[in-house]
């Protein structure tokens, strides 16, 4: 089992971006618990008291319930005044000295899955600047989730799928490469360390059919680059799906044909399959 639920980490590093972004003194958030819906208040960075923390917010209820029932952003200028929302939450809400305060949902393929919160201490509008920024925090976790959500797809789909023993089965080898590529892309982009591991452990799987040459030692991102050369990939489209630059991609190409003592982006694909890095 994992020591934290799938998404705490990514609403834990979206708050603290909030914050630098916007100034705001408060922020906190949390993931919808599975099979109910409401979300529980996690993640806090810079309040003063517990009274957020393990919060239980209903959808419908408060401002954050709101945002779950609506799936979009909701704001108010003063929380305990406010006549746009229910006031179940007022105690731990005052508690905490917080007046002005926004809640965005982190939606994923329409389905709300967390909610990020920013606040003052002070009965004043939260201007656009700041709702933008907290949408854009948002949109950073729900990327980070459906990564998530890819790479558990991938993983079930290799797991399936064995790769073939025949060398000559051409396109059961294509569809492993295929699946050797989208795993190598997806794993760095994966905050979850064990989610990770699973991934990068499953391309390794994949590669079985050479058996590894002695001495032959490429960094993770060569191999990537590899990977998506092997795919046919220009250095501006591994750079993109890479999230590199096109620069850092050359370098890293010339790094990897240098090791397999390859003069040719060719030569180098096939150096690495020989060596048993790519499928």
């Amino acid at each position: 089992m994992r020591a934290e639920a799938s998404g705490t980490a990514e609403i834990r590093g979206a708050l603290v971006r909030l914050r630098r972004a916007t100034g705001l003194p408060v922020a906190f958030g949390g993931l919808v618990e599975p099979g109910r819906p409401r979300v529980r208040i996690s993640e806090l960075t810079g309040t003063t008291t517990l009274a957020l923390r393990a919060l239980a917010v209903s959808s419908g209820n408060g401002l954050g319930g709101k945002a779950v029932a609506l799936a979009r952003p909701c704001a108010v200028t003063d929380y305990s005044l406010s006549p746009r929302i229910s006031h179940e939450y007022d105690v731990p809400v005052a508690a905490e000295g917080l007046r002005s305060v926004l809640a965005v949902p982190v939606v994923v393929r329409r389905r709300v899955r967390g909610v990020l919160y920013g606040a003052l201490r002070t009965a004043q509008p939260l201007g656009d600047r700041t709702l933008s920024a907290a949408v854009d925090a948002a949109r950073d976790v729900e990327q980070a989730l459906v990564a998530e959500e890819q790479a558990r797809d991938l993983l079930a789909a290799s797991r399936a799928a064995p790769a073939p023993r025949d060398p000559a089965d051409g396109a059961a080898w294509e569809q492993v490469r295929e699946a050797h590529a989208a795993l190598r892309a997806l794993a760095p982009r994966i905050s979850d360390p064990g989610l990770r591991a699973e991934l990068l452990n499953a391309c390794g799987l994949l590669t079985t059919a050479a058996a590894p040459v002695a001495g032959v030692n490429l960094a993770p991102r060569e191999i990537d680059v590899l990977t998506c050369v092997a795919a046919g990939a220009t250095n501006a489209a591994a750079a993109a799906r890479l999230d590199l630059s096109p620069e850092t991609v050359k370098g890293y190409l010339r790094s990897a044909m240098r090791k397999l003592g390859a003069h040719t982006r060719g030569e180098a694909v096939a150096s690495a399959r020989r060596a048993g890095l790519l499928p």
